[in-house]
């Protein structure tokens, strides 16, 4: 009889860790496509100030990238470049490319609450963490999935665990909480504004709130997205970051 609940219980866990699997790699292509083009702005809040970034980015897949500001001034031809697992950075100012270390990933991006890691995407949410559902939550009226990502031992992460939560009827990834190796929540991701840009349903707006600063905030939100463009691997190398428009 034990030998029987054994089974059933190891049955059950592994069809739930490949159901999570499941749900969040079909949440991570409903968002990437196979190629895309966006353009975004990024407002950075802080008690006295804040201010927006206008951005474009290109992708392909999840091994390449590019990130191209175009606003303010001060920032404007900065670029951000995913080749695989490499990450660049081009700086007009100083007419220098950067390449990025791992070391690096867990760092503010541009001051903003995102880290470099989200937004440049050097770990991947499929191959460097396990997944569990672990419950539903109701989400901009969705029920959602609440799924934790627990880093495999070999993954280069720059988080201890990750909750997301993934909407049941579209895949759209509807908000996320992001641990540290202790178990402390630091960030808190939240979705919102459900829309269609062409053909596919997404939220438009995606807040990233840090736990631990009082009235401050990051808000990311999209303006265009165009998918399945014609794009190759060729573009994405550092020649093209300094001609980037």
């Amino acid at each position: 009889m034990k030998k029987l609940l054994f089974s059933f219980l190891f049955i059950a866990f592994q069809s739930s860790a490949q159901d999570a699997y499941e749900i969040i790699k079909r949440s991570d292509e409903h968002l990437r496509g196979a190629s895309q083009k966006a353009e975004m702005s990024i407002e950075v809040q802080r008690p006295k100030w804040s201010r927006t970034m206008e951005i474009k980015a290109w992708s392909l897949g999840t091994e390449y990238s590019f990130i191209l500001i175009q606003a303010p001034s001060r920032d404007k031809g900065t670029v951000f470049l995913k080749r695989e697992k490499e990450i660049w950075n081009w700086q007009p100012k100083i007419e220098k490319v950067i390449k990025l270390p791992p070391s690096m990933m867990m760092q503010s991006w541009m001051g903003s609450d995102f880290t470099n890691d989200d937004l440049v995407k050097e770990s991947s949410i499929l191959s460097d963490y396990t997944h569990e559902i672990v419950g539903d939550t109701i989400l901009q009226n969705r029920t959602c999935y609440s799924i934790k990502l627990t880093p495999k031992p070999e993954a280069a992460v720059v988080w201890g665990k990750i909750i997301t939560f993934i909407d049941k009827l579209d895949y759209l990834q509807l908000g996320s909480e992001f641990y540290d190796e202790d178990g402390y929540l630091i960030n808190k991701m939240e979705a919102s504004d459900i829309k269609f840009f062409g053909d596919k349903i997404l939220p438009a707006i995606m807040v990233m709130t840090p736990m631990e600063e009082e009235n401050q905030k990051t808000i990311l939100r999209y303006k265009y997205i165009e998918y399945n463009i014609d794009i190759e691997e060729s573009f994405f190398t550092k020649q093209n970051m300094k001609s980037l428009r």
